[in-house]
């Protein structure tokens, strides 16, 4: 079994095919569309496959050490993460093949109109050893 992140993105990737904003979507929509998710989940914890999985609030700050005795430094000339990261689930498959079926079902999830979002998700592996460096 492997680890893989799928990761939702507000921005950064290319655009859905249904490419309305969530803060445009009616309530309905969304609870659909968190329904979805939910359902989605449940299906992978009965295989064994789901790992985690958690929305992201849009507000955060980017934080790091600035040396001994210092406060830590917030924000500064970065892409801005809360606007591109949306969500991640955790799967743990047999195969990236498997990943990569899962991340298109995921894909699937209805958005605006009930309508199927068709968004694109990254699917990233666990880095499972130190990669090797060679001269």
């Amino acid at each position: 079994m492997a680890k893989y992140l799928l990761l939702k993105h507000y921005r950064g990737a290319p655009a859905a095919v249904n490419d309305v904003p969530m803060e445009k979507w009616t309530p309905e929509e969304v609870s659909a569309h968190i329904q979805f998710m939910s359902d989605f989940a449940a299906r992978l914890e009965g295989t064994g496959e789901f790992v985690d999985g958690q929305a992201v609030a849009p507000e955060g700050t980017w934080v790091r050490y600035d040396g001994a005795g210092r406060p830590p430094v917030t924000d500064g000339p970065f892409a801005e993460t809360k606007d591109l990261i949306a969500g991640w689930m955790v799967i743990d498959v047999d195969s990236y093949e498997r990943a990569v079926e899962l991340a298109g079902e995921l894909s699937a999830a209805p958005g605006a109109g009930g309508k199927p979002i068709h968004e694109w998700l990254e699917v990233r592996p666990f880095l499972t050893h130190a990669p090797t460096v060679t001269e």
